[in-house]
């Protein structure tokens, strides 16, 4: 159980803890990790029989990572745990999945910094210290305050900082009711936001797709694609909305090779897309920003999650002025 400095809150309540498995392989003494990274009552595998399968998944290791990963469509988060697994193990290094710039520290990630909903006066403090840490982009959690407050602290930052200086995200965890989301959108758009994450409730497809074609500024998939597991899904679901980006989460959407299928559909439909940790251990934020740097987007990242626990792992992640960057000096201590 991953433990909270402090609970984090968010449209869907506050979570002290987090609850996260890992798969080690060994082979001759070498070894594999991955992390199964669930998060429960949001995750499409939080499931009754979510331990089971994954003990079904370490005893038939054999199969290999393909048959495996094909054979947990429906549990995307043990289709990660497996796929980076496999990848640790035959890496020279367990954590150095992908070798690169990155993991060099010649190169860094830039990332958004993440403002957690709570009292006005507690997010922005939030706001003041991402500012001075050096972050270029802000996200705020919007939906759990009172809206008008919310207005409110969208009109201090723009009040100091204009939106060629900071790029603000908002995400709203599908907070608005669907007869208020326009209005809202239309509310928030005097602050000159770059986005928006999922301002209705997933599943609700007819209203997202027309909250797409009238929104003022962009709309992110985010929720929507859980639980939309085919390829032919995915692209009925792009076709449907046609929304300006999509929000891509490799613990949500099976791994590597789940969140490269909706890249390949994104670029199809000139849809925008950006990856995004989902509050792993270190384990799966240093595969997830690993692989992330190899896909070259230019936009900022939404990585930055290691340090909300007391109890997280040692390791050479660091943020530094808005930026993720793997410090070489550092070492792991999960063995």
């Amino acid at each position: 159980m991953l433990e909270f400095k402090r609970p984090s809150g968010t449209s869907r309540g506050i979570m002290t803890e987090k609850e996260t498995w890992f798969i080690v392989l060994d082979e001759n003494g070498k070894k594999g990790i991955g992390e199964c990274g669930i998060l429960r009552g949001l995750s499409a595998d939080d499931r009754t029989d979510y331990e089971e399968k994954l003990k079904w998944a370490c005893e038939n290791i054999h199969l290999g990572e393909k048959e495996l990963w094909e054979s947990l469509l429906e549990f995307p988060s043990i289709q990660f745990g497996i796929e980076m697994a496999f990848l640790s193990l035959k890496s020279e290094d367990p954590f150095l999945l992908f070798p690169s710039g990155f993991t060099s520290n010649a190169e860094s990630i830039e990332i958004n910094g993440l403002v957690w909903m709570g009292e006005p006066d507690f997010m922005k403090q939030q706001i003041e210290e991402k500012l001075a840490e050096g972050f270029k982009c802000i996200k705020l959690k919007i939906g759990a305050i009172d809206f008008q407050k919310e207005l409110e602290l969208l009109a201090f930052i723009r009040s100091h900082f204009s939106a060629e200086q900071i790029e603000i995200r908002v995400d709203a965890n599908g907070a608005f009711s669907l007869n208020e989301a326009l209005d809202k959108l239309s509310q928030l758009n005097k602050f000159q936001l770059h986005s928006i994450e999922q301002p209705i409730k997933q599943g609700n497809i007819q209203a997202m797709a027309d909250l797409c074609k009238a929104t003022p500024f962009p709309i992110a998939l985010d929720e929507e694609l859980i639980g939309v597991f085919s390829w032919n899904e995915k692209e009925k679901l792009l076709q449907k909305i046609q929304p300006q980006y999509i929000i891509l989460k490799p613990s949500f959407i099976g791994g590597f090779r789940g969140t490269q299928e909706w890249i390949t559909l994104a670029e199809k439909y000139n849809i925008g897309w950006w990856i995004t940790s989902a509050l792993e251990s270190n384990i799966g934020l240093n595969a997830i920003a690993q692989w992330t740097f190899l896909q070259n987007s230019k936009m900022p990242q939404g990585l930055g999650t290691g340090a909300l626990y007391t109890n997280n792992f040692n390791c050479p992640l660091e943020v530094s002025k808005g930026k993720l960057c793997y410090n070489t000096s550092q070492s792991w201590d999960f063995f």
